[in-house]
């Protein structure tokens, strides 16, 4: 079991959620998730690293056919945001870009998540690495995270 996965089961046991952890296969974007885990689109959490002026990472938990609006999410975040580069999510977050879960993070980011999510029983998101997912209530991964629920997306 690779690092970034250990960090995931680690912290969804630490955190007592039920949640199950799936190798459905390549997970790399959303649509490949989707057809993986035979779920709608948008039952794919996304998990997009921000990064504002000052150095603060911003993560925003969306919902796989939605898209990011950069001025609804710099607005939330109080600061203009660009997206943060590849050495930049491994050394904040420590996952590869394809594999970032919302839970386990190295240095916890200030989560945003996407309404959309909430309107499903059952959301997947990453769990550390492209081919691993865990599939969680949404519910129960927002109040996990500490995410804060707002619309940022077009």
């Amino acid at each position: 079991m690779s690092k970034s996965l250990a960090r995931v089961a680690r912290a969804i046991e630490d955190l007592g959620l039920e949640a199950e952890i799936l190798n459905p296969g390549p997970s790399r974007t959303a649509e490949q998730a989707a057809e993986a885990c035979g779920c709608a689109l948008d039952q794919i959490v996304k998990s997009l690293i921000f990064q504002g002026d000052a150095g603060r990472i911003y993560l925003f938990l969306t919902a796989g056919g939605n898209r990011l609006d950069g001025d609804k999410a710099a607005e939330l975040a109080g600061e203009p945001l660009q997206r943060a580069d590849a050495a930049t999510v491994r050394a904040q977050t420590g996952f590869a870009i394809g594999g970032v879960a919302p839970i386990g993070h190295l240095n916890p980011p200030v989560i945003f998540a996407d309404p959309r999510l909430t309107e499903f029983e059952r959301v997947f998101a990453a769990a550390g690495t492209p081919n691993h997912v865990f599939g969680i209530a949404p519910t129960a991964l927002i109040a996990a995270c500490g995410a804060m629920v707002a619309p940022f997306t077009a």
